[in-house]
């Protein structure tokens, strides 16, 4: 059984941030449970550009408010406590917060830990990871 409090993640290298966000991982690849489990603070005020192209991911609300935008559409979705959505055909989105959003993520493939937003807002696959891909080059949300 794994058991883990937020509190032990938080100043860890489990927490990870980028200009828009700050991620704390919960369960991650090494822990072998097909996917991993994110606690993401999205920043109030700000605008998140994202596109997994190799990941699929659900989004559950729990805190805070905003919009997601699905970029082939244009529609665009009021984001609120309780609220999920799922980039079930790694859609390319953007993420509006008008106030700080608390979310809980969910990733398949699971991620290691180390990916980095990418220019394009992905990140690499865990096999591009295990060959030596950059910490840099894709770590997320």
């Amino acid at each position: 059984m794994i058991v883990r409090k937020l509190g032990e993640i938080t100043g860890s290298d489990r927490e990870v941030s980028g200009e828009t966000w700050t991620s704390r991982r919960l369960l991650l690849r090494d822990d072998k449970m097909g996917f991993s489990m994110h606690d993401t603070l999205i920043h109030a005020g700000t605008v998140t550009r994202m596109e997994y192209r190799n990941h699929l991911e659900a989004v559950y609300c729990i805190e805070g408010k905003g919009t997601v935008e699905v970029v082939a559409t244009g529609e665009v979705f009021p984001i609120a406590a309780g609220t999920i959505y799922a980039l079930d055909k790694h859609d390319k989105h953007v993420l509006v917060a008008e106030e700080t959003m608390r979310m809980v993520c969910v990733f398949n493939p699971p991620l290691t830990g180390l990916e980095t937003h990418d220019a394009s807002g992905a990140y690499p696959t865990a096999d591009e990871m295990d060959a030596g891909g950059s910490k840099d080059a894709g770590r997320s949300t």
